[in-house]
């Protein structure tokens, strides 16, 4: 099926194209400025360090849904090797083949692509088999320090389970209510973490219940996002969005709103169990968020191992 009007309708209303220029490479990532960075970095108090990655396993997140997009597969290539002759300082070393996007990662803006586009207006088929994206691959997004926010949905819904149901999609109004019960204000620059309690399934070894089905961002959240400049946003969930789809049909809208329209980075598979009951604790929901890029030249995305530090 077609985009849409009420598709093209969003994307409208969301659309960065040109707003750093034409040749601009990171979206909203401009946002993370350096005051935003200084400012981030006083949120530090206890210095306590909550990781946010799941761990890169053969058996993790992916469950073949998505073609070639395979677990970890860790190999050593030597072990205990003298490789300077006997009696020297022996090594050993590793490789791995996986996804870039098989578990806790961000996406590059040229992850999706609509109507022959990806982030401003450039065409998708700057993409290629042999250097994947010429444009606005995960390289450019050299760093994303910023000050990070818990969105903890569940918790601000009062939802005695810690997780939403698999077929809630998170509003506006979510958002809003997180917000207040957080007691933070989303502010250009930020880094938002949405959490659903949907990675409890994968954690409980139900992998195909985390994939499917699964709560997440509404069609109607990017435009919260823009309103408030945020500089990327990342969940719980494989899918990023609702899955299956809140309109029948239109798969992926809010990932082609957020990286096409927007230039806004998208994390998923991002474990916010333990920061979530470390924001309880201390009753802050604000922290210096490390997130950095693995600079793979020409990926549509990255592993990534985020740190929140609070």
């Amino acid at each position: 099926m077609s985009l849409p009007t009420e598709f093209h309708e969003i994307a409208k209303r969301v659309n960065n194209w040109g707003r750093w220029g034409a040749d601009d490479e990171i979206g909203t990532l401009n946002l993370i400025t350096d005051d935003v960075v200084r400012e981030a970095a006083g949120l530090v108090r206890s210095g306590r360090r909550v990781p946010l990655a799941l761990p890169l396993r053969q058996d993790g997140v992916q469950t073949g849904m998505i073609p070639g997009r395979v677990n970890p597969l860790h190999v050593m290539v030597q072990i205990n090797q003298e490789i300077f002759g006997p009696g020297t300082v022996a090594c050993s070393d590793d490789a791995v083949t996986m996804g870039l996007q098989a578990g806790t990662h961000w996406d590059a803006l040229t992850h999706v692509s609509h109507s022959g586009r990806v982030y401003n207006g450039r065409p998708a088929d700057t993409i290629t088999p042999h250097t994947g994206a010429a444009f606005a691959g995960i390289d450019k997004a050299r760093h994303i320090v910023s000050r990070g926010v818990l969105l903890d949905i569940p918790r601000a819904l009062g939802l005695d389970t810690g997780r939403l149901p698999g077929g809630h999609a998170v509003t506006p109004e979510d958002l809003d209510v997180a917000e207040e019960s957080a007691g933070v204000r989303v502010r250009a620059g930020d880094i938002v973490l949405v959490r659903t309690g949907q990675v409890q399934a994968y954690l409980a070894g139900d992998k195909h219940g985390y994939a499917f089905p699964s709560p997440g961002l509404s069609i109607r959240t990017p435009e919260w996002f823009h309103a408030r400049d945020v500089a990327a946003v990342a969940n719980d969930t494989m899918t990023f969005e609702i899955f299956p789809p809140e309109i029948e049909g239109l798969w992926l809208p809010v990932h082609a709103l957020h990286l096409v329209e927007m230039g806004m980075p998208q994390g998923q598979n991002w474990n916010l169990e333990e920061l979530s009951t470390a924001c309880g604790e201390v009753g802050r929901y604000d922290f210096l968020l490390s997130a950095m890029p693995e600079p793979f030249v020409g990926g549509t995305g990255t592993p990534v191992a985020p740190v929140a530090v609070l």
